[in-house]
């Protein structure tokens, strides 16, 4: 027996391929046949691209290969035709521009109208003249009629309390007192506690309408009965009510 000392042949090693490669080598051979199209897909990637070969013969104005040519006096036409019909817009060299302006005229302030103490003084006489309208809900006693000092206080309903006020424009309690006597030529000071130092006490039961009820901080008119009148508090006006005070003092003037 004989021993064969040939080694087997081993085909040397060759480069992977994949469909990808087959179809370019495909599409590479193929790309002189005429009228023939090609589509290499690439299947890994998803890109498709799509070869169309001219038939052989056709006429393309340069070499074999190269890509025809474009027209661009076609392309531009219809541009050029828009252009050749838009209107020419030109301005002279010395335009000038201007623009219509509304007149502007300066109106001075009206006057700043002041009251003198004349128009003041005129003004409160004329409010003093005037009558008074009754409280609804308070109306005038019958002892104002023929007594001096109430009928000259019922003029005055109604007029708003003003600190400090001693004028027909606005009371405070002992303001209205003190103005009240005066138009009766009685002077009268001009605090709660002056007023009750400038009469004499009474006692109640000896009170006649007009005398003056006094309270700590608070003085008003006796208007006979229960009843009262004054200039109360601020947010109040003058008006005749019942006499609230737990211990009023009477006092007489004169």
């Amino acid at each position: 027996m004989t021993e064969s000392i040939t080694r087997a042949r081993h085909r040397s090693a060759r480069r992977p391929t994949t469909p990808l490669h087959d179809l370019a080598n495909a599409a590479t051979g193929s790309m002189g046949t005429a009228g023939r199209r090609t589509v290499v897909v690439a299947a890994s990637s998803g890109l498709l691209v799509t070869m169309f070969g001219a038939p052989a013969g056709a006429a393309t104005g340069g070499t074999a290969g190269s890509l025809p040519s474009v027209d661009t006096a076609t392309l531009t036409a219809s541009a050029r035709a828009a252009l050749a019909t838009a209107p020419v817009v030109t301005s002279p060299a010395d335009a000038e521009w201007s623009s219509d302006a509304p007149a502007v005229t300066a109106v001075a302030p009206a006057p700043v109208v002041t009251r003198t103490a004349a128009a003041k003084a005129a003004r409160s006489a004329a409010r003093a003249a005037a009558p008074k309208a009754a409280v609804v809900n308070n109306p005038v006693p019958q002892s104002v009629a023929g007594n001096a000092v109430l009928e000259v206080a019922a003029r005055y309903v109604g007029t708003p309390y003003v600190s400090g006020g001693s004028t027909p424009d606005g009371f405070d309690c002992s303001g209205f007192i003190s103005y009240v006597y005066a138009q009766l030529g009685v002077s009268l000071p001009r605090t709660s506690s002056g007023i009750k130092g400038a009469g004499t006490i009474i006692a109640r039961a000896d009170a006649q309408p007009g005398d003056i009820i006094w309270s700590p901080g608070h003085v008003s008119i006796y208007a006979g009965g229960n009843d009262q009148i004054d200039s109360p508090r601020p947010g109040k006006t003058i008006q005749f009510r019942s006499i609230w005070q737990s211990a009023p003092v009477f006092i007489r003037i004169g």
